[in-house]
């Protein structure tokens, strides 16, 4: 299916930085960009908006997937028609990097391809999981999502947190990057139980609300430590500003989050993540 010289117009507005609409946008290109984590979406009332997340890694996907978006031949075809026209394969895009990386600070047995498989990462390493598909674990581990590398990386500097939100469970950390789909997918064939770690200010409490408890439901929480509030007390009051015109009407029925929104809301401040890494 060839593309129009309208949605080459668009796809060369995101890759010069620029929001276009997102109903402006074909469906099938949009859900795919996203899904291979090149697009941000911004809400602003019923309204919704694209932009690129790194626009030079769009562009090098766009090259691959249309040729020239620059050509004036009005003739943009996908690498695959290309390749069925032309016999080479080796214009057909391959997505690179599926998956995401785990992580874990004692062994976790697992199964990938059917085969056992051991979690058990040296320190100032992570394993990074391809086959997502077919990598399995046992129902009474906990997955924990953790948003910033830096905190990925470093899980027993945290361990007295992890232990005193989580409990005395087995943890396996899993990280949303390169940011894609993959690992939410992956999450919702499973029956374990997802905690969300990530910054406490409302951009990131929005973050878990719309793209992991909307397909995970009871089955994920918002890690939330005991100490927040006081932390809060001294946390950026300038990304707070900056979050506000976007999230001031977030709002949800769990009730231990909606307790932290009010208190980020009451001191006007938002706390890094990064704080917690002993």
């Amino acid at each position: 299916m060839r593309i129009s010289k309208k949605t080459v117009t668009l796809l060369k507005s995101l890759v010069n930085g620029e929001s276009v609409a997102s109903s402006s946008l074909p469906k099938h290109i949009s859900e795919n960009l996203c899904a291979e984590g090149f697009l941000s979406v911004r809400t602003m009332g019923s309204r919704r908006s694209f932009s690129a997340i790194d626009t030079k890694a769009l562009r090098n996907y766009l090259s691959a997937e249309y040729g020239d978006l620059d050509s004036d031949d009005g003739n943009f075809q996908t690498r695959a028609q290309q390749a069925s026209v032309s016999g080479n394969s080796k214009q057909v895009y391959v997505r690179s990097c599926p998956g995401f990386p785990v992580n874990s600070y004692e062994p976790i047995g697992c199964t990938l391809n059917g085969c056992e498989f051991v979690v058990a990462p040296q320190e100032g390493s992570f394993v990074f999981i391809a086959d997502w598909e077919t990598f399995k674990l046992p129902e009474d581990v906990v997955i924990v999502g953790i948003e910033n590398m830096e905190n990925f990386r470093m899980i027993r500097q945290q361990r007295e947190l992890f232990e005193s939100t989580v409990g005395n469970r087995r943890l396996l950390f899993v990280s949303r990057y390169p940011q894609s789909t993959d690992l939410r997918m992956w999450l919702q064939t499973l029956p374990n139980f997802y905690v969300h770690f990530g910054d406490f200010d409302l951009a990131g409490i929005h973050i878990f609300l719309t793209e992991f408890y909307p397909y995970l439901g009871n089955r994920a929480s918002f890690l939330i430590p005991a100490d927040i509030e006081e932390r809060l007390k001294t946390g950026s009051m300038v990304r707070y500003n900056l979050q506000y015109p976007r999230f001031h009407n977030l709002e949800t029925d769990i009730q231990s989050l909606q307790s932290l929104v009010d208190v980020i809301n009451r001191y006007h401040r938002c706390y890094d993540q990064e704080g917690y890494i002993g």
